[in-house]
């Protein structure tokens, strides 16, 4: 059959097992004619024990062994190679993980009222804009952590999103490279729609992104990168809530620029087969580009996806061998004991 093949192989290994216990059988069949040949006489065993002919025994053995080795064929689940099939648009489900920049410079206030709460009410609404779709949260900072696993319930994704803040993770920086490994490894093994939304506004040369890239593409996984802030960098100013002044945020005495590396981003994406939106200092709209960038990767995906190689299951066939097999030999065990 050059048109089979078969889904689980690993099941054929109990084929051992199958071989050990019918081994013990043969050897048992034996040591019980040799047992009873040592107390009755040929004369009386013709009397008083009914047994099958040798013949008998061997067609019953070989019945036994064609129905366990059909099943041990069964579990390793035959398939047909099978053919490209249709299947519903409309049951396409996508896998997208928010991987968002929580490090102080998202406090900065050129979006109002800053840039990572700004990013938090727009995540918000680009989620109520992937109805169906399976959504995750990643912070990350000088580290990164799952904040939110992939699940399809958006009111607790949302729950956990509303209590993100730059204490979310301990360590300053802006590590993109551990982000994305980490969003990597939370997506499912296998084929499947799976998309990163990166949000962040500084740039990172520690945690080697782009290898990041490399593999999270070899997962199947695309980037839709968005850049806040100035590749050219500018300073943070933050807002002292209870006196209203301004102040530029500092470090070592020296104020901390914000700097975007839009180039960075720019080639995570195209090692993704994604997209980079350089969004600037201007108000962040995830709506937007969730409308324009994120579904119509989602729509290629689904379109992809759509048409897809179905195998025809044949498990039933074996397990239908089975059965008549041990039928045959309940029949000739049933025949023995009439001739009897």
């Amino acid at each position: 059959m050059p048109d089979w093949t078969n889904r689980d192989p690993g099941w054929i290994h109990l084929a051992w097992a199958v071989i050990a216990a019918l081994t013990v059988w043969i050897i048992l069949e034996l040591r019980g004619k040799d047992a009873l040949a040592r107390f009755v006489s040929p004369l009386m065993q013709a009397r008083l024990v009914v047994r099958a002919s040798a013949a008998r025994t061997v067609v019953r053995l070989s019945l036994t062994a064609v129905a366990l080795g059909a099943c041990v064929w069964a579990l390793m689940r035959p398939q047909t190679k099978g053919q490209d099939q249709a299947v519903m648009a409309s049951s396409f489900s996508a896998d997208v993980m928010v991987v968002l920049d929580v490090s102080k410079s998202m406090l900065a206030e050129d979006v109002k009222p800053n840039r990572l709460e700004r990013a938090k009410f727009e995540i918000a609404k680009m989620v109520k804009e992937l109805p169906g779709h399976r959504v995750g949260l990643v912070a990350f900072a000088g580290r990164a952590a799952a904040l939110c696993p992939l699940t399809p319930d958006h009111g607790f994704f949302n729950l956990v999103l509303r209590g993100v803040d730059v204490n979310s993770v301990s360590r300053g920086g802006t590590r993109i490279g551990e982000a994305l490994r980490v969003a990597t490894k939370a997506f499912p093994v296998g084929p499947g729609a799976k998309l990163v939304v990166l949000i962040t506004d500084g740039e990172d040369h520690e945690s080697y992104p782009l290898e990041a890239a490399k593999a999270a593409n070899a997962e199947g996984v695309r980037v839709v990168a968005v850049g806040l802030g100035s590749e050219a960098g500018s300073p943070i100013e933050l807002t002292d809530p209870a006196t209203g002044a301004k102040t530029k945020l500092m470090h070592d005495g020296q104020p901390v620029i914000s700097r975007l590396d839009g180039e960075t981003l720019r080639q995570i994406a195209t090692e993704t087969k994604g997209v980079y939106v350089p969004a600037g200092t201007s108000a962040l709209d995830l709506e937007s580009i969730v409308r324009q960038n994120v579904k119509p990767i989602l729509r290629e995906e689904a379109d992809r996806m759509s048409l897809r190689r179905v195998r025809g299951e044949r498990f039933v066939w074996p397990l239908a061998l089975a059965l008549i097999a041990l039928i045959a030999a309940l029949a000739v065990g049933a025949g023995a004991r009439r001739q009897a």
